[in-house]
């Protein structure tokens, strides 16, 4: 019988990178909702590398016998958060707002190009899970 680790891992891997897609595609769309206010500091979220890391890492769940000890092992795909940065208009003549819309549209279609990836990849291993459930039928 496979080891049905191998397939969790990679549906929980494919599950995250939907949920930090949908994240990241809210930052853009309020960086282009923002595009005309004086101030606005883009914001950009990177996530790709903190997911790969927790990939590579193995999770490693340590017994934790008191409370009060601090806890020990890694956390694994599912903390992955993603980080939030700014980022600050560089041009000294300008109103202050860092967005620039063709970046933040090249990023939408990319980001969305890759939550359809996902989406397709997770589809087609539940399709898989489904088919080794009924034999094959």
């Amino acid at each position: 019988m496979a080891d049905f680790n191998i397939t969790y891992h990679t549906i929980s891997v494919l599950s995250k990178s939907l949920d930090l897609r949908m994240r990241k595609q809210q930052v853009v769309a309020s960086n282009i909702a923002n595009a005309e206010t004086p101030g606005y500091a883009a914001r950009k979220l990177d996530f790709e590398a903190d997911l790969q890391r927790a990939m590579a890492t193995p999770d490693v769940k340590a017994g934790n016998h008191n409370p009060r000890h601090i806890p020990i092992g890694t956390r694994g795909v599912a903390a992955v958060q993603g980080t939030i940065s700014r980022q600050p208009d560089s041009n000294p003549l300008g109103d202050g707002n860092s967005v620039s819309v063709d970046d933040e549209m090249l990023d939408l279609a990319e980001n969305q190009l890759l939550y359809e990836a996902s989406s397709q990849m997770l589809k087609k291993k539940f399709a898989m899970l489904k088919y080794a459930v009924s034999d094959g039928r």
